[in-house]
């Protein structure tokens, strides 16, 4: 996928579009994301500037689920992880659970913090250079201590006639605070804002995914999930197989009452960022929060294997073909097995199992997942 972004008569889309060439880390996605992110909430709004330091907080605040939550690596030159890992934050439940939709109390638990270090180091560069694909030209054979002022010259005096995304609000580095978007960009990015957004949006999945190749659903580890996806089918899955046989939980040995049960995602969802079935079991609500983000102790996972074989042989014998063919087609492609039926044989599904989560058990751990859970009743 290539997308381009619409052309406008008014504004240099050109221009735009090659603010992501010859990338090393990942501030200038997060920074332009985090201005449109900015302007949106002002409902494209012409008349004030926007500070540098609400753009980095913006930046962080975009940047926590990524890093803090699904531990995803930014790159080897880049600085944003050690200044999220600085910060103190206390971080509530509706961020964890998602119900923070604007980023609007994490927002605010950054901004609380004293981050006027991180807003000078972390706006030394980006915000200058951001633009300077507007003024190639003219920047081409300066010296590097040199570039910045330029472009702040180039952008304040060229505002009219050039163009530029922005311009600053004093003429010397040393004063600048803010950036003032031009208005016809502000028109065009409203006009167009879905469209931008989607470019931006796919620029840096395309640089997240060069730095995570083996991470699982990188896509949805990028950006904070409206909110979590409900599992009323699949507790509904393992209710069925409920219906028909006892089961212990495979954590605390505790008889588990279909009306009460509790999914766990044996591999956590802020690893996988998903709720497919293969991934999931049927546990108690208390040993489910006991376990949280960890990844269980190996002494688990036969029992757990053993486990999900015994559903899919107790759904097969209790629900129709086409049913039972929808309901597992996630083991089927994620396990990489010949055909559904071989789910049924425990041997072939404990080799399906065995070589799709040991890859994945130890890059969770690499990424700071802690390992070796166990369940202390």
């Amino acid at each position: 996928m290539n997308q381009e972004l619409p052309l406008s008569e008014q504004v240099n889309v050109t221009v735009l579009s090659q603010t992501f060439n010859n990338i090393t880390n990942s501030y200038k996605y997060l920074y332009f994301l985090s201005i449109l992110d900015i302007i949106k909430r002002r409902n494209f709004d012409t008349s004030s500037p926007i500070s540098f330091r609400e753009i980095i907080v913006e930046m962080l605040a975009n940047a926590w689920y990524p890093h803090n939550y699904f531990k995803l690596y930014f790159g080897k030159q880049d600085q944003i992880a050690n200044k999220l890992d600085a910060l103190e934050l206390e971080i509530t439940e509706p961020i964890l659970k998602f119900r923070d939709t604007d980023k609007k109390l994490l927002r605010t638990a950054i901004n609380n913090q004293n981050i006027d270090d991180i807003v000078i180091s972390m706006n030394r560069y980006v915000s200058y250079r951001f633009i300077r694909p507007f003024f190639a030209q003219e920047t081409r054979k300066l010296k590097d201590y040199d570039v910045n002022q330029t472009i702040i010259n180039l952008a304040n005096n060229q505002f009219d006639s050039k163009k530029p995304l922005y311009c600053f609000n004093a003429e010397d580095q040393r004063n600048c605070t803010a950036i003032i978007l031009h208005p016809d960009w502000i028109q065009y990015l409203e006009e167009n804002y879905t469209i931008v957004r989607g470019w931006a949006s796919w620029e840096w999945l395309n640089y997240m995914q060069q730095r995570n190749p083996s991470t699982p659903n990188v896509v949805n580890k990028l950006f904070m999930p409206q909110e979590r996806d409900s599992l009323n089918n699949q507790t509904k899955y393992w209710k069925t197989i409920l219906e028909h046989r006892e089961i212990e939980c495979i954590y605390s040995k505790i008889k588990l009452d279909k009306k009460e049960i509790s999914l766990d995602h044996y591999l956590p969802w802020s690893f996988v960022a998903h709720d497919q079935l293969w991934n999931l079991i049927p546990t108690t609500k208390s040993v489910n929060s006991s376990k949280s983000n960890n990844l269980p102790s190996e002494k688990y996972f036969r029992d757990f294997v053993k486990l999900q074989h015994l559903g899919l042989t107790i759904y097969k014998q209790n629900v129709s073909q086409k049913i039972w063919s929808k309901d597992i087609e996630s083991f089927v492609a994620d396990l990489k097995v010949n055909q559904a039926d071989d789910l049924l044989n425990l041997e072939i599904l404990i080799n399906a199992y065995t070589t799709t989560l040991q890859p994945l058990i130890s890059l969770a751990t690499m990424q700071g997942f802690s390992p070796n859970w166990v369940y202390v009743g």
